[in-house]
């Protein structure tokens, strides 16, 4: 008998692959495993997604399968169909879908289960030697003092980055020994819950929150809308408290990995549970360690990042996305799927609830409230004794700027800090000046591969392009000219550390931004040491806004927030109003009243006075009615297609092509081709074209008919060119 498999390869061509199957494999070949292919040159692992007794292909042509690498399928039903349904949705393979799903270790051939555990411990020998003997061996007396408390696994040792140099001289000595250990499940806190600390008491909006979402059964999406410091994390302890006690797993997806300690600490801290973190940041191994308790159980909690949605739970109970309006759950390399309409897809096959938390729902979550399809649960106060903060604007023309701060936010800043409490300024650009001019001829200098400028980074004596990532040492002479005065224009967030530091020398400043934290830990370090109130000045990009508890915090200032108003994209005004409220949320969240000061020139701009008069909820709303008048989504739907050449005219001639064979009637709307916003950038031109409906079905039916005509234009091999359904960033 003739047996064939159909396996998706991580490949872009949207097919399954025929493969024989040898007769010593016969009785592995199910659906769902993975297998060892040839392809061309190479060999590749993909998933088998059908098994049949015939094919289409010559004998000649048809390869066989190299190896099954498993016994049964790595995924569960649920995910497996979430994965079909998302490569129909995003017009990818399924093979790439499948390989999103699969933590990188896997992809590479990884063991789906880890049989044996390296564990390593301290030795007869090494329980009677002498610790003194490694005084002038600190590194050997750190790793012999930790094993002798407890036994530690290989991953545990690498997470502790003890010395290798020490390890291995301790072995050598007979000190310490490595052994392997029969894995065991572990699913023992599923028999009884027990709580570490007591809960707090929830106000009575909480409480009205909790009560009706434990109601519910089965499959529903919640949106949860509560106001910044409302209390929300309270909440979803008080619903996880419920879950976990039904013996069912959870899965939290955060935005970023910044806020993962935080959100771990507090969760860790209530239950006594197994709970795992995935994130880009890990290694392949710890993250396929974290799968691994999550698949067999044994992980009751799940925090992550975008890439955790897929996360297989042995015991699925809920998905909670915090932060539910954050454009980093949609991935913008690759194939753009957003985390947030997977997790709701997700929760509808397993039959279980999700739950939106945001203090700043994005505009198509609120639509999908408002309209009765999602649930819809608000917190209008601030837990505890927390008050409304105090806003105001600091009017900015005409009027002298010290590296980027007025004196009226000086003279705030003094008072604050001389009470004794923190100041959180906000400047949502990196480096130490946005461009660098030359103050003799003017000459602004501009990266060679981009329509941008060089942002000057001081402490790295170098100027950078933070679009495709050109550096080059800061010049000595003007490109121009061959002037020798150049100087740095406008203000980024080393130069503001910079002068604070000089300004207010008693008071120690901490900068937050991706340079500052690109190395390991410097985070969680950061963050712990303006706890511990060793910082009185926080100065930061985006990533000091989202979510974080900063009690002494009573003054955010906001810098430079003019540029946000005005932008090509569509969705600017929604962005400005969740950052700024994000960012507004960080003042006097504990007993302190907090102040909120925006430096702009445009204090009479209509989004700005509705935003700080009305609040976001009313201004969203009042932005979806804008949408919907202006055809805009959420009201329609929008397909980007994008396309670069080296040559202009081949970028703008495949998009003129593709608009051809899309239809375009009362339903449908074709907008360009045109220029991206940046029209260079890494050397090729980049050229888009819109493609809207009225109904999502209708955009799904229409693009899959032209889909396979847009792959046979010759033009297509001549640009480089990808698809973003539903794009959350049109730059």
């Amino acid at each position: 008998m003739s047996l064939f498999v159909e396996v998706a390869l991580p490949v872009p061509m949207r097919q399954a692959f025929s493969y024989r199957v040898t007769e010593a494999d016969l009785d592995k070949a199910q659906v769902g495993v993975r297998v060892r292919v040839p392809f061309g040159r190479q060999q590749l692992i993909g998933l088998v997604t059908g098994l049949s007794q015939s094919c289409d292909l010559a004998p000649n042509q048809i390869k066989s399968v190299i190896a099954f690498l498993d016994q049964e399928a790595v995924l569960p039903p649920s995910l497996y169909k979430l994965t079909q349904w998302a490569a129909r949705y995003y017009f990818c393979s399924l093979g790439q879908m499948l390989s999103q799903a699969l933590p990188v270790a896997l992809r590479k051939g990884a063991e789906v289960e880890a049989q044996q555990l390296q564990i390593w411990r301290v030795t007869a020998a090494g329980q009677e030697a002498d610790i003194d003997l490694l005084k002038r061996a600190p590194a050997q007396r750190k790793l012999l003092l930790a094993l002798l408390e407890t036994e530690l696994s290989q991953d545990e040792l690498n997470a502790l980055e003890l010395s290798k140099t020490a390890l291995k001289a301790l072995v050598e000595r007979g000190w310490i020994e490595c052994i392997e250990r029969r894995i065991a499940s572990d699913l023992s806190w599923r028999d009884g819950l027990e709580l570490i600390e007591t809960p707090h008491q929830l106000n009575p909006e909480q409480a009205i929150a909790v009560a009706t979402l434990n109601q519910q059964q089965g499959y529903h999406c919640t949106l949860l809308e509560g106001i910044t410091g409302s209390g929300k994390t309270e909440v979803y302890l008080a619903l996880l408290e419920t879950v976990l006690k039904q013996g069912k797993q959870a899965l939290i997806l955060v935005p970023e990995i910044g806020l993962t300690p935080q959100t771990i600490s507090r969760f860790k801290r209530r239950f006594k549970v197994q709970v795992v973190v995935i994130h880009s940041g890990l290694t392949d191994n710890q993250r396929l360690g974290a799968w691994r308790l999550a698949r067999s159980g044994e992980a009751a909690i799940i925090i992550g990042t975008r890439s955790a949605l897929f996360t297989p739970m042995r015991y699925p109970g809920i998905i909670i996305l915090d932060e539910e309006h954050d454009a980093s759950f949609k991935q913008q390399e690759g194939i753009g799927y957003h985390a947030r309409d997977l997790a709701v897809m997700r929760g509808h096959l397993e039959k279980i609830p999700v739950l939106l938390g945001s203090a700043t729902p994005s505009l198509e979550t609120l639509q999908n409230a408002l309209s009765g399809r999602y649930q819809h649960l608000s917190l209008g106060s601030r837990a505890g004794a927390a008050e409304k903060v105090r806003q105001g604007i600091i009017d900015i023309r005409n009027q002298p700027l010290k590296n980027g701060l007025s004196h009226g936010l000086l003279n705030e800043m003094r008072i604050h800090l001389d009470a004794g409490n923190q100041v959180l300024l906000f400047l949502n650009r990196r480096g130490f000046a946005p461009a660098l001019l030359c103050h003799e001829c003017g000459h602004l200098h501009e990266c060679d591969r981009c329509d941008a400028f060089f942002t000057v980074h001081q402490s790295l004596g170098e100027i950078r392009c933070h679009h495709c990532g050109n550096q080059y040492a800061i010049p000595k002479q003007c490109h121009q000219c061959g002037s020798t005065m150049l100087m740095g224009q406008g203000v980024g967030t080393e130069q503001l550390a910079d002068a604070l530091a000089k300004e207010f020398p008693r008071y120690p400043v901490v900068r937050i931004d991706r340079d500052t934290t690109s190395r390991k830990g410097a985070l969680e370090t950061h963050l712990n040491a303006i706890h511990k109130g060793e910082y009185k000045i926080l100065v930061g990009t985006q990533m000091l806004a989202k979510g974080h508890h900063f009690p002494d915090v009573t003054l955010v200032g906001l810098l430079d927030v003019d540029g946000a108003l005005f932008s090509a994209d569509f969705r600017a005004p929604e962005r400005f109003g969740q950052l700024y409220t994000q960012v507004s949320g960080r003042a006097g969240r504990a007993r302190k009243p907090g102040t909120v000061l925006l430096q702009t020139h445009q204090c009479d701009n209509p989004i700005l006075r509705e935003l700080m008069h009305k609040g976001y909820g009313e201004f969203a709303r009042g932005q979806l009615e804008e949408r919907k008048q202006a055809l805009l989504p959420p009201a329609w739907h929008m397909l980007l297609l994008r396309a670069e050449a080296h040559k202009a005219e081949d970028a703008d001639a495949f998009l003129a092509q593709v608009a051809q064979l899309l239809p375009q009637d009362e339903q449908c709307e074709i907008i360009g081709p045109m220029p991206a916003p940046m029209d260079r950038k890494a050397g090729k031109f980049r050229r888009q074209l819109m493609f809207q409906t009225k109904t999502r079905g209708l955009l799904q039916q229409a693009f899959e008919q032209a889909l396979p005509q847009i792959e046979a234009l010759p033009l297509a091999k001549r640009c480089r060119w990808s698809l973003d359904r539903d794009p959350q960033d049109l730059l």
